[in-house]
């Protein structure tokens, strides 16, 4: 059955392989979500060779409807993160 990793474990896994504390491990993924994040902020596309490319897109506002009460609502546009694997990830995980 495939697990969870969360941070802490992602943390401690990064700090084994590479002998580096797990605090400056965390400040290095906490700066590096930090530093994607505010590119996206700007719109900016962030690509990772082998891993993947984080990118923003635009959604349009559009109808739909209320599952509950079956009354039509107006739905936002909205700007969301994309993130698209790239070639070396997506055969890893074959």
């Amino acid at each position: 059955m495939a697990q969870n990793i969360n941070k802490d474990s992602l943390v401690d896994s990064i700090s084994t392989k590479t002998d580096l504390s797990k605090k400056d491990v965390e400040m290095v993924i906490d700066t590096m979500v930090d530093v994607i994040t505010e590119q996206l902020r700007q719109g900016n596309k962030v690509t990772l060779t082998g891993f993947g490319a984080f990118r923003v897109s635009k959604r349009a506002s559009r109808e739909g409807i209320n599952p509950q009460t079956k009354q039509k609502i107006q739905i936002p546009a909205m700007t969301l993160p994309k993130f698209t694997a790239g070639k070396a990830l997506k055969e890893a995980v074959k």
